[in-house]
């Protein structure tokens, strides 16, 4: 059996750091290869366009991004860079191959000014720099006729990186009050579901379904909340695993409105998706989002030891 040939990107990021444990994890199944920023930085276009030419793929996956959203704004060059140029190098050199690619695209590309979840028809309308340079790469990747599956997804956590799952965690340990925005809504999304279900996608057809399914999903938790119930949540459960807190009770975390933090950059309210398409077309429905939350700090407790008195390494 040939190995399949799959060039991941953003293999240091929270999807792409899950994707490559699974496809080491595949051993002789797939030959894999994942540079770090330091071995191929994605905004140097032409290094990227010698890098895929060079190893050759039968699947691109980008799971790289500019995914700061204060800093875009400061260096919306280097923003649109990686999360805009960097994909159009892709596609096109996907199409040049005749290969597939997987894109990892982002709420942010809506207002969020919706009262209903967001279908993949909808229109965007990005706030900031961070919004409007994806929704670029989801043109360049379209337009370029090359076989993509395009993911939008939302508020991602994982074991690994940064993410707001483990600011709360510190901030829980150090704080007796905390204030956090209850007018923003949408659905935690851990980046364990999502490898899953890529990986599940390319076992049950290989790249080339992605030919027959081409385009743009949405694949984000089901249901939704704020980030203030997303906080409290975590709280809940930290208390009931035994987790020494210096808050006294999740009632001790506040909800506040967004306009009671700096305002720039922008952020959508509402960030809900719809996925109905990735239901009806790829046979994929994702459980509440309280489910995998629930498993992720599990296995935070349990791998820092955070009941006995363990914190997170910075």
């Amino acid at each position: 059996m040939t190995a399949l040939r799959i060039m991941l990107t953003g293999a240091s990021g929270q999807i792409g750091g899950e994707l490559r444990t699974r496809f080491l994890a595949m051993g002789d199944a797939v030959e894999l290869f994942a540079p770090n920023r330091t071995q191929l930085d994605i905004a140097h276009a032409r290094r990227l366009r010698d890098a895929i030419r060079d190893f050759r793929p039968a699947l691109i996956i980008n799971a790289a991004a500019w995914t700061a959203v204060a800093a875009a704004e400061e260096a919306p060059a280097a923003a649109r860079a990686a999360n805009a140029e960097a994909p159009a190098v892709m596609a096109e050199e996907a199409r040049r191959s005749g290969i597939a690619l997987i894109h990892y695209s982002t709420d942010y590309v809506f207002d969020g000014r919706a009262s209903k979840p967001y279908t993949e028809n909808s229109d965007p309308h990005p706030l900031n720099v961070y919004g409007a340079t994806k929704r670029d790469g989801e043109l360049a990747i379209e337009a370029s006729g090359a076989a993509h599956w395009i993911f939008r997804t939302s508020w991602v956590y994982s074991l690994h990186g940064n993410n707001f799952m483990k600011t709360v965690i510190r901030l829980l340990q150090r704080q007796d009050r905390l204030s956090i925005v209850d007018d923003q809504i949408g659905a935690p999304t851990g980046a364990a579901t999502i490898a899953d279900i890529c990986c599940g996608l390319l076992d049950s057809g290989g790249p080339d379904r992605i030919g027959a399914t081409s385009g743009l999903y949405h694949l984000s938790a089901a249901g939704a909340t704020s980030w203030h119930g997303y906080a409290v949540l975590i709280a809940t459960e930290l208390h009931r695993l035994g987790v020494p807190m210096k808050i006294s009770s999740p009632a001790d975390i506040v909800a506040v409105p967004s306009s009671a933090f700096p305002p720039p950059p922008a952020r959508p309210l509402n960030s809900r998706l719809c996925c109905d398409k990735l239901s009806d077309t790829l046979q994929v429905t994702l459980a509440p989002w309280e489910k995998d939350v629930l498993c992720c700090l599990n296995d935070m407790v349990r791998r820092h030891d955070l009941a006995g008195g363990g914190h997170l390494p910075e």
